[in-house]
């Protein structure tokens, strides 16, 4: 009785469908990752190059009462009506002509006197910076 040998199994395992299917993917992801362009905000950096000293700030504030107080440069916060904002706005640029307004208000601030001390300055041509905390006191 003749016994046939059988044929042994090769362990080896050919690749080349498996790198094909590995570029055809690495194509894919290329391709479609440079058609997404993100929703960034385009900051324009100033450039320079000697240090510059910051302008002087004028602060308004609004406390949690509605209550607004203002002052300029190093001085100590005064109240003052919303009526005579602008006059003092005026005041301060006239000392100093590239001041900013720094604006603090307190969280519980409705957004209408926000933006009705924005529109002040707004109109008047004042540069403005929104703070998200009050200036520390002085002690």
């Amino acid at each position: 009785m003749a016994l046939k040998r059988r044929q042994k199994i090769s362990p080896n395992f050919s690749m080349a469908s498996m790198t094909d299917l590995i570029f055809l993917l690495l194509i894919f992801f290329m391709i479609t990752s440079t058609m997404v362009s993100p929703n960034a905000i385009k900051v324009l950096l100033p450039q320079g190059k000697q240090q510059t000293s910051a302008k002087p700030l004028t602060r308004v504030i609004i406390d949690k009462n509605l209550n607004f107080y203002t002052a300029f440069g190093n001085e100590d916060e005064m109240p003052i009506d919303l009526e005579e904002l602008p006059a003092f706005l005026q005041r301060c640029a006239e000392k100093e002509p590239e001041m900013y307004v720094a604006l603090y208000a307190d969280e519980v601030v409705p957004y209408r006197e926000i933006v009705r001390v924005l529109n002040i300055a707004n109109e008047n041509h004042f540069k403005m910076v929104l703070a998200t905390r009050p200036p520390e006191k002085k002690r």
